[in-house]
């Protein structure tokens, strides 16, 4: 397994924590996410990964079912900053 954290911006923050669709797309992969919020109330989120390697969430991440997701939970794509484990 590969831990990475990930930060992106959102349009609404309460939407995105309250949406299934990262376990949609994740889950099947073997994908877990633990997801985090800023407590001074930007639109900063984050993200601690588990999946069992980065080529695995990177082909996630370019499929439709990904795009349509990211469209539906508000993510700001230009803002995805990725730090990978060690």
């Amino acid at each position: 397994m590969v831990t990475l954290m990930v930060f992106h911006e959102v349009d609404d923050v309460e939407h995105w924590l309250a949406s299934p669709k990262r376990e949609e797309l994740f889950g099947p992969l073997g994908i877990t996410v633990r997801t985090f919020h800023d407590p001074q109330g930007s639109n900063r989120i984050g993200l601690i990964v588990e999946t069992p390697d980065v080529a695995t969430w990177h082909e996630a991440l370019q499929t439709d079912q990904a795009a349509e997701a990211m469209k539906h939970d508000g993510v700001r794509p230009d803002t995805i900053v990725e730090l990978v484990e060690g």
